[in-house]
């Protein structure tokens, strides 16, 4: 068996196009979508990755801004330029680069964004409301991981490992799946024989950042594989799982690069989209 590629470059594009249509509807009623990303400091790989947001909000129609603050900037400055942002009618969406430098408390200003403007779906508020059932922002990756899975067929009844419990990707994919009826276990660093255990799943989605950490022989046959993570080896962006013997195994595998990035970035497209249709509700 060799698997089936999920491009994630290829579901986007076709997503996005979609998106597209839905902001011109939009814009002919006089509402533009508006996505401003806030970025404290110099980073390189952090702008190059806000720009690349930019550009793609700009690509089907959206207005779109970035606000650069020094690397010295103090908290309550950052604060303040969010706020000003909350109170901007002509700005729908708002997200924070992060990771953020020392001084600036990053829970506070996640916290400071207006719910209804938090897009990447990270504020307690929007995280409260998906688990209970409520209309709210999902975060992009989870989101974008949904959509992947979408291509793979139903999920109700199988079973999925998830790899990883952090509050941004594996704990809510955890309840996205949920929601469409699969069983979930929720693995970590503390789950005993975990890499062992993956040979039970029909679905593993793994979110950890440790390179070549599931290799083909411990999936089982026929397995969906969703590798969210995304860590830098000899200069060569890699995954955790371990691709050329996985793909092997699989029927379903995602590369990385190309995978669940391009669908991350277009969830936080689909997000602005949904915050200006919200914000204009009658």
């Amino acid at each position: 068996m060799t698997a089936e590629l999920l491009n994630g470059r290829e579901i986007a594009k076709e997503y996005r196009a979609g998106l597209q249509s839905e902001v011109e509807k939009l814009k002919s009623q006089g509402i533009v979508p508006n996505l401003t990303v806030v970025i404290v400091g110099n980073d390189g790989a952090s702008l190059s990755y806000v720009r690349s947001k930019n550009k793609a909000a700009e690509k089907i129609g959206m207005a779109s801004s970035i606000v650069r603050l020094d690397e010295d900037t103090s908290e309550e400055e950052v604060l303040a330029a969010v706020e000003k942002l909350n109170n901007d009618d002509k700005v729908n969406g708002i997200l924070v680069q992060v990771p953020l430098p020392s001084q600036v408390d990053e829970n506070k200003v996640i916290e400071a964004i207006a719910p209804h403007k938090d897009v990447d779906g990270f504020s307690p508020v929007n995280i409260g409301r998906l688990y209970t059932g409520q209309r709210t922002f999902v975060p992009c990756t989870p989101l974008g991981i949904m959509e992947l899975l979408k291509h793979t067929g139903s999920l109700e009844g199988k079973t999925v490992a998830v790899v990883g419990r952090s509050h941004i990707v594996g704990q809510p994919v955890a309840k996205l799946l949920t929601n469409e009826n699969a069983t979930v276990t929720l693995m970590h660093s503390r789950t005993k024989d975990m890499v062992a255990s993956l040979k039970n799943f029909d679905i593993v989605v793994s979110a950890v950042g440790k390179p070549g950490l599931i290799k083909g022989s411990d999936l089982k046959e026929g397995a969906i594989v969703i590798d969210v993570g995304n860590t830098v080896v000899d200069e060569k962006l890699v995954g955790d799982v371990d691709f050329e013997s996985a793909k092997e195994v699989a029927s379903y595998i995602t590369p990385v690069p190309g995978g669940v990035g391009p669908l991350t970035i277009t969830m936080v497209l689909n997000n602005t989209l949904l915050a200006a249709k919200w914000h204009n509700e009658k």
